[in-house]
């Protein structure tokens, strides 16, 4: 297995990990509702107390976070103290898209809605090179029925948004080719990665089929990702626990163990951005590692 380094054991249920120029991270706390920052040295700072279900978190064109809130979860925890995300809880209070102020923690939500649909679960966000995001709507799951979702594109104006794809099965991992020319998704419960040919700036190409990656043969499940200087495309992968490493003309696929059955989300960092930081979320740890390849600088963060 990889050699990894604990950098933090007391995070509640972290997701979102953007890997800041000062050496800190940031992550998203979804059991918490909050906006963390992680030092170096493990200590946790909150940034912003979100409420609901922080989920997926990136830094936008104007230096603020730009964070995709699920609505909350029923939480559980297993005889080994391991915490696992359930169904809608009766305090669901709504998908939205929200942009915390880094500076002040000030909070306001730019999007709940697209075409009269209200957002239910935002997962994943991604920026491209104009200013504009994509996200994933994972939905939500009831005791006899989930969400039908997709995935959508938007301004950080609050003035444009958009449903690019409709329907997928529990969307979730988002990100961009270097030349972002294609779009990855992956679905969580089908265990696979999508690549969507784009036509321009939050617009999916109609007269090109999406393809489907190479899947690995044993029973997973996807959740966030990362795309590296390579172009491979790096996805956390539940239940094996792992980052399956995609090529990205789509023919193959191996999985880097880690010692979580939910390892959730991977971001890069460090020098040449050549160390990974993974958050490993039943046991509430943040860790890094040496990567093979280095990760790909994000548009308003490290390019």
């Amino acid at each position: 297995m990889t050699t990894i380094t604990e950098i933090t054991t007391d995070l509640q249920f972290p997701e979102g990990p953007i890997a800041m120029p000062d050496g800190s991270i940031i992550v998203v706390e979804i059991a918490r509702g909050t906006l963390s920052r992680v030092d170096p040295n493990g200590s946790i700072e909150v940034i912003a107390d979100l409420g609901g279900g922080p989920n997926g978190a990136a830094i936008g064109p104007d230096g603020a976070c730009y964070t995709c809130n699920n609505g909350g979860f029923i939480w559980h925890k297993s005889g080994g103290g391991l915490l696992f995300p359930g169904h809608q809880p009766d305090d669901y209070s709504g998908g939205r898209i929200e942009r915390v102020d880094l500076a002040t923690g000030e909070v306001s939500v730019i999007y709940a809605e697209c075409e009269g649909h209200e957002l239910r679960g935002p997962n994943d966000i991604v920026f491209d090179a104009q200013g504009g995001f994509w996200f994933t709507d994972h939905g939500k799951t009831r005791d006899r029925d989930r969400d039908r979702t997709g995935v959508y594109y938007g301004t950080v104006d609050g003035k444009h948004i958009a449903e690019a794809i409709f329907p997928m099965e529990a969307p979730n991992g988002i990100g961009l080719s270097p030349d972002e020319k294609t779009l990855y998704v992956a679905e969580t419960p089908t265990g696979r990665l999508w690549a969507y040919q784009l036509s321009g700036p939050g617009q999916i190409d109609q007269n090109e089929r999406p393809t489907m990656m190479a899947q690995l043969p044993d029973y997973h499940m996807f959740d966030s990702l990362a795309v590296d200087a390579a172009g491979n495309i790096c996805v956390a992968t539940l239940i094996t626990g792992g980052i399956t490493i995609h090529s990205p003309d789509g023919a193959d696929a191996r999985l880097v163990p880690m010692p979580d059955v939910l390892t959730t989300n991977i971001c890069f960092g460090g020098e040449g951005l050549n160390t990974a930081f993974i958050t490993l979320s039943t046991t509430g740890k943040l860790v890094s590692c040496n990567w093979e390849t280095p990760g790909l600088a994000l548009n308003f963060l490290n390019k």
